[in-house]
């Protein structure tokens, strides 16, 4: 399978004729250039997927060269391709192809049309790397590679400080954690002298289950898992990362570079099925993620805040189906919402469209009669989005929810008032963008249109998907064959291997599993109704900046989390820099201008010495002489 390569070449391609040529080629062919590379690659994933199951179930590893060897460690530049890295690859190439065409409208007057693309491709084959690499190395390549282009896409309309701002953080906060990730690394060459997959994970389950190296090396990489896939306390990054354009912010929040956590920590799910201890820790962050982001998420004003916090949530439980060692669960959920959450994004930033660039809900509503494709698709979305049958968000939650049931009911229970949130603020911010009166300006109403096909087609598209892709994975109290759990089942023997008890769980009855469906249904459209009855019915509307009151206010204001962090770390850091600096100055005066004062004003003192007369030379010279006398005759 030689044709794997192309897959993160061509999106490579793409960004070296668009970087190079920006300026000079036609807007209209960049955009061809930049989506013809991640269309082809998603032709070439799914071509990969049918070759997979037509050859088994083994791993295939695609040898490219050696390209580090140091004493006995030997780092190849090498792919595997298994069930993980081809189900990756498709919502990786799939989602992104349907966000480039996206771009292709929403940028289009941009004057950065050519280099926004390049980037968005440089990020595909960066992400795409990540997931295709055999080891260790590779991925950290392809982590950092998104981390950079993260960076460089939050701050593309770089004229704006606040932007750049938001940029910094992002790139800031992600070393944080990735410095967590490259220890983790270190740590696993050090304790099994190798970072292949294959090498390192069959040495890891002759190790004992708890044994101080396991749970080091899970911590540290969970660390990188945090600031990756924004967890508690590394999560404030994410939603200030809606500077970007909103095509950026569904290529991060959807399927890519938030899920690179979970990816790897799928990945290296030998390691941590040996580890309890950090996967109890998982759990924890991730619940307390989950409910963190979703009540931030009730009193937000801004649509893609919304939705940012929204996918802080998002996170949090397939952190907490994580930690409950729901592997596929987590991993089916990363799936769904690749879905659902592009096409929330990409069907908010059709309504900033037609809004003349305006994200403030408050000054929207009745928009379903101007934009009712993206309207129509965003019902879709936020059904999917608030765990509601049939669509895809019931199926993968559902999953979660009853893996956390059989492991902790207290757990459980929380997980439920977090969905009952997820559903009352996507029906607010549905009910406020689209029912109702127009709010905003007379220019903005007379502006407001439908965007162009290049924009409408890719939502129509997700919409399907949100619609039917819980279909993937129906459990068997619903009379389904758990498809893509069966397909992931391998991924895992090893692990089972190495520590059985932890896989020898019970599992749950058929009355037991429509009991948690039908509660977990069941709050999620009361909390709908409960929307509709006060923005719809009532027709409330949000109070204005700097009126909110108790709690409200506390919510609004995202708990002060960012207040608190600029107080103590970065006011901190910028007093012991300033300290640092002056110390340095002083000993820079006090060291090396002092030292040059010295030799600038001796040198003036001596040179008056070279006067030209002759009689002093002499004397000076008879001096010299009768001390260097004097000198000997004391000395012998």
């Amino acid at each position: 399978m030689s044709f794997l390569v192309l897959i993160p070449l061509l999106p490579l391609l793409g960004f070296l004729i668009n970087g190079i040529g920006f300026r000079r080629i036609p807007k209209n062919l960049v955009g061809i250039i930049g989506s013809a590379g991640p269309v082809a690659a998603f032709a070439l994933s799914v071509y990969a997927f049918i070759s997979f199951q037509a050859q088994g179930s083994a791993p295939i590893h695609v040898h490219l060269f050696d390209w580090i060897t140091v004493g006995t460690l030997n780092i190849p530049f090498a792919f595997q391709i298994d069930q993980l890295s081809l189900l990756m690859l498709l919502i990786i190439t799939g989602v992104g192809s349907l966000i480039h065409i996206y771009s292709v409208g929403y940028m289009h007057h941009d004057e950065g049309f050519g280099k926004f693309f390049a980037f968005l491709n440089l990020f595909l084959f960066f992400m795409l790397l990540l997931v295709m690499g055999s080891n260790f190395v590779i991925m950290f390549i392809g982590w950092e590679g998104v981390g950079l282009c993260s960076y460089l896409l939050i701050g593309f309309w770089n004229k704006n400080t606040n932007y750049n701002n938001a940029a910094r953080k992002a790139f800031i906060m992600n070393r944080i954690g990735d410095l967590g990730y490259l220890l983790g690394i270190f740590l696993i060459i050090q304790q099994f002298g190798a970072v292949e997959y294959a090498v390192v994970f069959e040495k890891a389950a002759t190790m004992a289950v708890d044994s101080p190296a396991i749970v080091a090396i899970t911590m540290l990489l969970f660390v990188g898992a945090m600031g990756k896939s924004a967890q508690i306390p590394l999560y404030t990054w994410l939603p200030d990362a809606m500077a970007g354009p909103t095509p950026v912010s569904a290529l991060i929040h959807a399927a890519t570079m938030v899920t690179a956590g979970i990816y790897m920590v799928i990945r290296s799910n030998v390691f941590y099925s040996l580890a309890p201890d950090t996967l109890d820790l998982i759990a924890i962050v991730g619940l307390a993620t989950a409910l963190l982001g979703a009540s931030i998420g009730l009193f937000q004003n801004d649509i893609k805040k919304v939705l940012a916090y929204s996918t802080v949530s998002q996170l949090g439980y397939m952190f907490l189906g994580l930690g409950v060692m729901a592997y596929s669960p987590s991993f089916f959920h990363v799936m769904t919402h690749a879905f659902f959450k592009a096409l929330l994004f990409l069907g908010a930033g059709s309504v900033i469209h037609a809004m003349s660039d305006e994200q403030d809900i408050r000054k929207m509503g009745g928009l379903r009669h101007k934009l009712p494709v993206t309207f129509a698709t965003f019902v879709v979305a936020t059904i999917a989005i608030s765990g509601i049958p049939p669509f895809s968000g019931f199926f993968s939650k559902d999953d979660i929810l009853a893996n956390v049931y059989q492991h902790s009911k207290i757990m459980w229970g929380l997980g439920v008032l977090g969905s009952v949130m997820t559903s009352f603020y996507m029906f607010r911010l549905l009910f406020l963008t689209f029912f109702g009166t127009f709010r905003g300006t007379k220019q903005q109403e007379h502006h407001l249109h439908e965007s162009p096909l290049s924009m409408t087609l890719p939502l129509v598209v997700l919409a399907v998907l949100s619609a039917v892709g819980g279909f993937l994975n129906v459990p068997e109290a619903l009379f389904g064959s758990m498809k893509l759990s069966g397909f992931m089942a391998p991924l895992y023997e090893l692990a089972a291997k190495a520590n059985p008890v932890a896989f020898a769980h019970q599992h749950l009855s058929h009355t037991q599993e429509y009991v948690l469906m039908g509660v977990s249904v069941g709050a999620a459209l009361l909390a709908a109704l409960g929307a509709y009855v006060v923005f719809v019915v009532k027709k409330s509307v949000p109070a204005a900046d700097g009126q909110e009151t108790g709690l409200q206010k506390l919510v609004y204001n995202k708990y002060y989390v960012d207040e608190a962090y600029d107080a103590i770390f970065v006011k901190s850091m910028r007093t012991a820099s300033d300290l640092a600096y002056s110390f340095g100055e002083f000993m820079i005066d006090l060291v090396v201008n002092g030292t040059g004062k010295v030799v600038k004003n001796a040198a003036a003192k001596l040179r008056l010495l070279q006067n030209g007369a002759t009689s002093f030379y002499v004397f000076m010279m008879v001096l010299g002489i009768t001390v260097i006398m004097l000198w000997n005759f004391w000395i012998k």
